[in-house]
């Protein structure tokens, strides 16, 4: 349970490096498939390790309200889904926070006609799930715990953000009670189990508020740090990377790091760049559902009319099932009759084309 630096750039911050953990090792940069229910979207297991990737990520919020307990005796995880390779798991903050309106900040209207309004205290996150209706108290600790039942690799602690980045005053309250949450979640954690436990550094767009949140989660001493709040909805491109230039100088040198939510194959190249280690993100997996492809730079939409007689593969370079067994006509067809393997070859095939990518900035640094 360890991160151990294998060589470090010469002309950037780039570095290779191999987290190890209880189901296997990492090797970073990793790019990590998105399982948010314990299952990547169309695909089994076997055939996301097929296409190269080590680790997968999954959601604590909505494995939580599925039922983490029936997990738990499920042997964990990755016995539950069938996955012997490194599984890291978000705090579920996120999904509290993306899931807006309908969850967290305004009143909703339930069966009983008694709205209820969800808000965010010094304890936790008070809502109600989508799901069945009940209510729920999100803590720090709470989130811990699901983590554990779960028996993930890695874990991430709940840390709190604004969608505002740009607003000094809510970025230093979320940055000031995001320290506070840490440490209670750092003395929740059992240093006994076979996991890894990550903060999360926020501070928006301020450098002042970065280096703090920075220095003050690296007091704690976690296993490895997350940079959070750059892909939450309208961030470009260029505040990503300003948001990781402003946190990664005062992130220990030996620990892991992570960019939450990222991103388009140019963001993670330039994040490598900047000493990112790993990255999580549903952009292979949720446009292959629309029909975008990736290819060596550049990017279609499989639907268009003027694929309908192009006989030639996706991408001549690519090894997926899709490049080496049908043609973009084919793949053009599934999409029109809304056929499912259509989605499935497309997945394979965006999910390959991020692995490759990995493999090329491997071989670069």
């Amino acid at each position: 349970m360890s991160f151990e630096i294998l060589k470090k750039s010469s002309v950037s911050r780039a570095r290779l490096g191999v987290i190890h953990t209880a189901h296997g090792d990492i090797h970073t940069p990793a790019f990590m498939p998105i399982g948010t229910y314990g299952a990547v979207r169309s695909l089994s297991p076997e055939e996301v390790r097929g296409l190269g990737a080590e680790v997968i990520l999954s959601n604590t919020y909505h494995l939580w309200l599925a039922g983490d307990e029936i997990i738990k005796k499920a042997g964990g995880l990755h016995k539950f889904m069938n996955w012997d390779g490194p599984i890291m798991t978000d705090s579920g903050g996120y999904q509290l926070f993306s899931l807006g309106e309908k969850i967290i900040n305004s009143k909703i209207q339930m069966p009983n006609d008694k709205p209820i309004q969800s808000k965010i205290t010094e304890d936790g996150v008070a809502f109600r799930d989508s799901i069945v209706g009940d209510e729920h108290l999100l803590t720090p600790e709470k989130s811990v715990e699901i983590q554990h039942n779960l028996g993930s690799d890695i874990t991430v602690v709940l840390d709190e953000f604004t969608g505002d980045i740009n607003n000094y005053e809510k970025v230093k309250a979320t940055v000031e009670r995001t320290t506070r949450w840490a440490q209670r979640a750092r003395k929740a954690f059992s240093g006994g189990t076979a996991q890894l436990q990550y903060a999360v550094i926020q501070g928006g767009m301020f450098p002042d508020l970065r280096k703090q949140s920075a220095m003050e989660l690296s007091q704690l001493d976690f296993d490895g740090y997350c940079i959070g709040g750059v892909a939450v909805g309208g961030e470009s491109s260029q505040e990503q990377y300003k948001a990781v230039e402003m946190s990664v100088p005062y992130l220990p040198e030996d620990k892991p790091r992570h960019l939450l939510g990222v991103g388009t194959p140019d963001q993670i190249v330039e994040a490598v760049k900047r000493g990112i280690d790993t990255f999580d993100c549903v952009i292979p997996t949720r446009e292959a559902r629309h029909g975008k492809v990736y290819v060596s730079n550049s990017s279609f939409d499989i639907s268009h009319s003027s694929f309908r007689e192009d006989f030639r593969p996706l991408d001549a370079s690519c090894d997926c099932l899709a490049c080496t067994h049908y043609t973009r006509a084919y793949l053009h067809h599934l999409f029109k009759a809304k056929e499912i393997l259509g989605i499935r070859l497309l997945t394979m095939h965006n999910l390959r084309f991020y692995m490759r990518l990995m493999q090329v900035i491997h071989l670069s640094i």
